[in-house]
């Protein structure tokens, strides 16, 4: 590996539920122009296949955890310091690894600690029958409209996908009751850790998100161990990486982490990437 790889710090994203890593792209190219080693990996039975919406059995979400921590550790050993973060659920995660791992900074995007948005369908309160085992291994729920987008263009693009090939890029067309058990599992298991996290924190949400209420925002700026920074968004639903403000959203996390979580001062040399100017003024 080259030197100036290994000073790089990392950062490792976590995609939402039954989604993939393309949800994550907007942010992850703006950290990478900028420096940073950024991972947003895939885990067996949390995401699906970008190409066909298959989803692998739903493991314990400790499995996913497992995965997650086995990502920090390589990364760790690598790189030394290490922000985590995510979308949706994928941000839910990242709290859980670091009440585990020691991060040094925690982005959390459309954090979802309760299924409480504007479109969030009457039959959620009838999920704990849902997640009863003979039945949590046949059902399943129909995503719908929106699809956690504002933009109409892309909102329409996401519909003929979902319709054609059962997945697009807000994940696919149907959640598992099995999915949506563990993530309950996963949201009492971090709710139950929340005062322990002190690592400096950004929160981004959008005041309409059509899945997760600002109640959740409020609990994180309540119990989290050092109060967030919290940035709010009026122009975009849950998908906040891909929505209509993506490039504030990407944008908003970059200067977040050179402040927080800054880039190694390297050397000045005629190869040395554009992005040194940031490190210098993180």
């Amino acid at each position: 590996m080259d030197s100036l790889h290994s000073q790089r710090p990392a950062v490792l994203l976590f995609h939402g539920l039954c989604a993939n890593p393309l949800e994550l792209a907007p942010v992850a190219k703006s950290l990478r122009e900028v420096g940073y080693v950024v991972e947003t990996p895939a885990m067996a039975g949390y995401g699906v296949s970008a190409a066909t919406g298959e989803q692998l059995p739903v493991p314990p979400f400790e499995h996913w955890l497992a995965e997650a921590e086995a990502a920090f550790d390589r990364l760790a050993a690598q790189h030394g310091r290490v922000a985590v973060g995510g979308l949706c659920m994928g941000a839910v995660l990242a709290l859980a690894l670091a009440a585990r791992r020691p991060a040094a900074a925690l982005v959390l995007i459309s954090t979802t600690l309760h299924f409480d948005g504007w479109n969030v369908s009457p039959w959620r309160r009838l999920l704990p029958l849902a997640y009863l085992p003979p039945l949590r291994r046949r059902m399943s729920f129909k995503e719908t409209a929106p699809f956690g987008l504002k933009n109409e263009r892309l909102r329409a693009w996401v519909e003929q996908a979902m319709a054609t090939t059962q997945v697009s890029a807000v994940g696919a067309a149907r959640l598992s009751a099995a999915s949506l058990y563990q993530a309950s599992r996963l949201i009492r298991h971090v709710r139950a850790r929340l005062p322990r996290l002190a690592a400096p924190a950004v929160v981004l949400h959008a005041t309409e998100d059509d899945v997760a209420s600002p109640r959740t925002v409020h609990e994180l700026q309540r119990r989290l161990g050092q109060p967030p920074e919290v940035h709010w968004f009026h122009d975009s639903y849950h998908m906040l990486t891909l929505d209509n403000e993506r490039i504030a959203v990407a944008r908003t996390v970059r200067d977040f982490l050179l402040r927080s979580h800054p880039l190694a001062a390297l050397p000045a040399t005629p190869t040395t990437p554009a992005w040194t100017d940031h490190a210098q003024h993180a």
